[in-house]
């Protein structure tokens, strides 16, 4: 198991990418704190995993707030004695709209989940990592949308700056010991989209030859699979990168 005994905490956990990287998780052994705003779908996740060789304790959060962010940390901490893992997956998307036709809300909807959530959480961490003097690694899901046009502005905007938040983590820590990396998703089957609602029809269809070009969709699985990378010793010598997994999308 490449994850025996690990303490991970996983935000956006009760679907998609969030739910397949705690079973992979748990799976591996990794003992994790699976938080999201659904605690009924954390439970029913648990308890489909009771007898897997790790353990998972569903946490209701919103990772908007503060005191969650902070109340995740430390729970983990609490349960199984330290942190050596956060995986920053909980996201939402904007509704495509164009610059022109952009709102105050949807930004700040937006920035709170894909922005302050990881900022908030990579604080509190990193605080931890430093007390325990023996490194850590923090996982940020971000998106193609950081750097190709697959999404609105407010959500382009939202994962770039998570990308470079990301970096500017690996490097500020890296004599710490404490690394940082990102996921950059494609197009994945999960619920994401149709969480978004009905799009904005003209955003819609001017990114609708970019998005015409996007591959078949990926996995949850995916994802969970890099990630698993990422948080073992597999990726000990990696930091600081955006590894798009995207079916070669940004390469067209």
């Amino acid at each position: 198991m490449k994850l025996e005994n690990k303490s991970v905490v996983v935000t956006g956990a009760s679907s998609g990418m969030g739910k397949a990287i705690v079973e992979l998780f748990v799976r591996e052994g990794a003992q994790v704190v699976a938080v999201a705003r659904r605690k009924e779908r954390l439970e029913e996740l648990a308890a489909s995993l009771k007898d897997a060789p790790g353990k998972v304790i569903p946490c209701a959060g919103d990772v908007s707030k503060r005191e969650d962010c902070e109340a995740m940390i430390d729970l983990a901490v609490k349960e199984f004695g330290k942190l050596d893992v956060l995986i920053n997956n909980a996201g939402v998307m904007d509704d495509m709209a164009p610059i022109a036709q952009a709102s105050d809300e949807k930004y700040e909807y937006v920035m709170a989940i894909n922005v302050y959530g990881p900022m908030a959480s990579m604080r509190k961490a990193c605080q931890v990592f430093l007390k325990q003097g023996k490194g850590g690694n923090i996982i940020n899901v971000s998106s193609v949308g950081s750097m190709h046009q697959a999404a609105g502005p407010i959500y382009g905007a939202s994962k770039a700056a998570l990308n470079a938040m990301s970096r500017n983590t690996a490097y500020m820590y890296k004599k710490e010991g404490i690394r940082c990396n990102v996921i950059a998703p494609g197009a994945i089957n999960t619920e994401i989209a149709s969480a978004m609602g009905r799009p904005n029809m003209d955003g819609y269809q001017k990114l609708g030859g970019v998005l015409g070009l996007s591959p078949a969709p990926g996995e949850a699985s995916d994802i969970a699979n890099t990630a698993l990378f990422l948080a073992s010793d597999d990726s000990a010598y990696i930091s600081g990168v955006i590894l798009a997994v995207d079916g070669g999308w940004t390469s067209f």
